[in-house]
């Protein structure tokens, strides 16, 4: 699954304090104009340049590509448990079959049973297989998720985020994504 960047929009990317991105999937980025708004509100610092420039009578200003916030912003501790959280620790795939097409959530202890509604409890499934299993147990259906739910941490659904880049990635990006970047010896 991929997210959609124009590069002709010339977004920034926006990390925090410690210049790390806010997040990976989706990854942080401000249209230009919400990053010059944020410039002028002395909110961020500027790490790097386009080479494209807004004018007015009497100002010119290069559009930022990426930029810091200046009050660091503490992540979350704990990610909400939302059908998009789920989808990213199982990395869009449904865990019987692997296709990541038409995803939704199954109850591996189907509610039924008992099964609740937690991140213990609950898989990517695509509609299909999730039609098939039905409200029978794992064992009963001869199907067992590829994983075990978990209660995923932020940094697993960074690390997830991190596999699914968008579709455009600017050069000046790079050294604060870590996707592509060669390491010095």
């Amino acid at each position: 699954m991929t997210i959609a960047v124009s590069p002709q929009a010339l977004p920034a990317l926006v990390l925090n304090a410690d210049y790390r991105p806010l997040s990976y999937y989706p990854l942080s980025l401000w249209s230009w104009q919400d990053a010059i708004k944020a410039v002028f509100l002395d909110r961020v610092n500027i790490i790097a340049e386009y080479e494209h420039s807004v004018c007015s009578p009497s100002f010119s200003m290069k559009l930022p590509s990426v930029v810091s916030l200046k009050t660091y912003i503490q992540p979350t501790r704990n990610p909400a448990f939302t059908r998009f959280n789920v989808f990213l620790r199982d990395k869009f795939e449904c865990q019987y079959c692997g296709s990541p097409d038409d995803l939704t959530f199954d109850h591996v202890i189907p509610r039924a049973h008992g099964g609740e509604t937690t991140w213990e409890n609950v898989v990517a499934a695509c509609s299909p297989c999730n039609l098939r299993k039905g409200s029978k147990l794992p064992k009963q259906a001869g199907m067992h998720p590829h994983q075990a739910p978990y209660r995923p941490t932020v940094q697993d659904l960074h690390n997830n985020g991190r596999l699914f880049p968008p579709n455009y990635l600017h050069e000046s990006w790079m050294d604060y994504l870590y996707w592509d970047t060669e390491l010095q010896p």
